[in-house]
């Protein structure tokens, strides 16, 4: 991730000329909320993150669940938003360390190989999230329910080359997560099994293949 091919020694120097700070939450505690002004980025040392976004009308939609040595808040920090258009809600108790945009784009005056490496790492990663940024518009423009949740299997199931898979979410927040009501999804989950296409057992799941 932000730190690869960086060694332990090299990664403890790197975080002080950084200026880097460390924040503990407890679960449900926000990081920032939507619309706070941000220009730090953060990397998740332990625990798990949601990154979620409200309209005008309260209705929660859960953009992603973020674990250790992931990053959040690099693209619109990069892209010089200023205020967030999200907010940032601990799902677990976490340890974050918050990195100044500005420390890592200007290098320090030893012009060291590591800082170098960092800037090449974190495009690396920006590069990435917007390819999983694509797979989600992907799934959000199918046409039904069960369109969405099967492109959804689809992608564990890519990932993982099995049909039986644990997602990261409960319902309610599988709901939130494919912008769906939580009722409707429930009931068309049932209907896939009694249909025999799918299997599961809380997050657990598994594909049926024939």
């Amino acid at each position: 991730m932000l730190f690869d091919r960086i060694d332990a020694m090299d990664r403890k120097s790197l975080l002080s000329c950084l200026g880097a700070k460390r924040v503990k939450k407890t679960a449900g505690e926000l990081l920032w909320s939507a619309g706070d002004k941000v220009t730090a980025i953060g990397m998740i040392v332990s625990g798990k993150l949601q990154i979620i976004r409200e309209d005008v009308a309260g209705n929660r939609a859960i953009i992603a669940e973020l674990s250790a040595g992931e990053l959040f808040g690099e693209s619109f920090v990069c892209a010089g938003e200023g205020e967030s258009p999200v907010s940032v809600e601990a799902v677990t108790e976490c340890e974050v360390i918050f990195i100044p945009l500005q420390r890592i784009l200007t290098p320090c005056t030893a012009a060291c190989d590591f800082h170098s490496r960092l800037i090449a790492n974190l495009l690396k990663i920006i590069s990435q999230k917007n390819m999983l940024l694509n797979q989600k518009i992907d799934i959000l423009s199918r046409r039904n329910l069960r369109d969405k949740l099967m492109a959804y299997f689809m992608l564990q199931i890519e990932d993982l080359k099995k049909n039986e898979f644990e997602i990261p979410f409960s319902r309610s927040e599988l709901a939130d997560y494919l912008c769906v009501d939580r009722s409707a999804m429930s009931r068309e989950l049932g209907k896939m099994r009694d249909e025999g296409i799918l299997e599961f057992h809380k997050n657990r799941f598994r594909i049926v293949t024939p």
